[in-house]
C-alpha cells in the first residue's frame, strides 16, 4: 500500500516541476538600419524603382527602413561626404567634383546607364547636331549641375566654346521658354521636357549627349567609411534597389500604379504624359548588368571636367566608383 501511494505524489511533483519551467523566448523582429536617402529632386515617377522596392518589401527584407529625402543634390553629396548620412542619389559629375574637394564619396550603383541630358529645339530652327548650336541662344537652368555638364559635352563635340553660343539661365522653365520662342534651344532631360513639348503639339529635334559620349550618370553613392566599416549595409542597399529596378523593367504598369502612392496628384496629372516619362526613363535604366559602372564613362567624365576647369588635376578614379557591391 505504501508504494502505491507514492505514485500519485510523484506524478504531482513532476507536473509541478514542468509548470515551473520558464517559457521559451519568443522570436523578435530584427533591428532595421534606418536610412535617410536624399533623392535630389521632388517626388516623381522617375523614382519608381525605389517605390517598388518599398512596396515589395525589398528594403525590409534586407534589414533597411528607408526614408526618402527630396532635397537638393549637392546637399546629399555634402552630407554623405561628411559621414552624416550613408547614402544619396547623385549624378556622376558630382562625385568627381566632391572628391576634388576632399569629400570621400564613392559611387556604388549605376542606376542610369546613359546620361539623359541633351538639347531640344523646334524643328523649324534646323538645330539637329551639336555644330548647329553655334551662335544660338540656349536656355538652361543655370551654369551648374548635370544640365550644364551635358551642354558643355555637346559643345566640346562640335569644337565650340561657351563664347560661341549665348547662354541664358532660365531656371526650370525650358518648356515655356522654347514654346514662346524666347530661346533657339533649351537644355533638357530626354525623359521629361521633350515629352511635354510634343504633347503641346510642337515638332522638335533633340541632340542627346548619349548619342555622342558615354558619361557617368545618376546613381547611388556612399562614403569610404561606410564601405570600410559596414560593407554589408552597402550590399544590402544595392540589392534592394536592384530588385526594385528589375521589377520595374519587368512590369512598368505595376510600377506606374505604385508610384501614384508616392507622387502627389500623379493620378490626376495627364496619365499619358507621366507614363511616357516612365517609359523614357526605363530606356536609360536598362543594362545587361544592372548597377554596373563603365570605366570608360568615368574616364570621359573626368576628361570633360578637366577641360572645363572644374577639376584641376586627374583623380584616382578607382577610388571614385566601385562595382564591388552589385550582384
Amino acid at each position: 500500500m505504501k508504494s502505491r501511494l507514492m505514485l500519485p505524489s510523484l506524478i504531482l511533483l513532476l507536473i509541478s516541476a514542468c509548470s515551473a519551467l520558464p517559457e521559451p523566448p519568443q522570436p523578435t523582429s530584427p533591428q532595421l538600419d534606418r536610412i535617410r536617402l536624399p533623392m535630389g529632386y521632388i517626388p516623381n515617377v522617375q523614382y519608381a524603382p525605389f517605390y517598388m522596392a518599398v512596396e515589395k518589401g525589398y528594403f525590409k527584407e534586407n534589414g533597411i527602413e528607408i526614408e526618402f529625402d527630396y532635397s537638393f543634390e549637392t546637399d546629399g553629396v555634402t552630407l554623405v561626404g561628411a559621414e552624416d548620412l550613408q547614402f544619396a542619389l547623385v549624378s556622376g559629375e558630382q562625385v568627381l567634383l566632391a572628391r576634388a574637394q576632399g569629400l570621400p564619396v564613392v559611387y556604388v550603383y549605376g542606376w542610369w546607364q546613359d546620361y539623359p541630358v541633351g538639347t531640344a529645339a523646334k524643328t523649324k530652327s534646323g538645330i539637329r547636331e551639336p555644330a548647329d548650336l553655334a551662335g544660338k541662344r540656349i536656355g538652361l537652368p543655370g551654369l551648374f549641375g548635370a544640365s550644364y555638364i551635358g551642354l558643355r559635352a555637346l559643345l566640346n563635340e562640335a569644337g565650340l566654346e561657351e563664347d560661341d553660343v549665348i547662354l541664358d539661365s532660365i531656371g526650370y522653365n525650358q518648356v515655356e521658354a522654347l514654346a514662346a520662342d524666347q530661346e533657339d534651344a533649351v537644355v533638357i532631360y530626354a525623359n521629361n521636357e521633350p515629352i511635354q513639348l510634343t504633347a503641346l503639339g510642337y515638332d522638335i529635334d533633340e541632340i542627346l549627349v548619349a548619342d555622342y559620349l558615354q558619361l557617368a550618370s545618376n546613381g547611388l553613392i556612399t562614403n569610404e567609411a561606410t564601405i570600410a566599416n559596414n560593407p554589408d549595409l552597402v550590399s544590402r542597399m544595392t540589392r534592394a534597389i536592384s530588385r526594385g529596378l528589375t521589377d520595374v523593367l519587368d512590369n512598368p504598369d505595376l510600377a506606374f500604379e505604385i508610384s501614384k502612392k508616392y507622387v502627389e496628384n500623379l493620378d490626376q496629372a495627364d496619365p499619358v504624359i507621366q507614363r511616357k516619362v516612365l517609359d523614357a526613363s526605363i530606356a536609360f535604366w536598362k543594362a545587361a548588368r544592372l548597377g554596373y559602372s563603365s570605366p570608360q564613362a568615368w574616364e570621359n567624365m573626368q576628361a570633360l571636367l578637366l577641360d572645363m576647369g572644374l577639376i584641376k588635376e586627374p583623380l584616382d578614379l578607382g577610388q571614385a566608383y566601385s562595382n564591388e557591391f552589385i550582384d
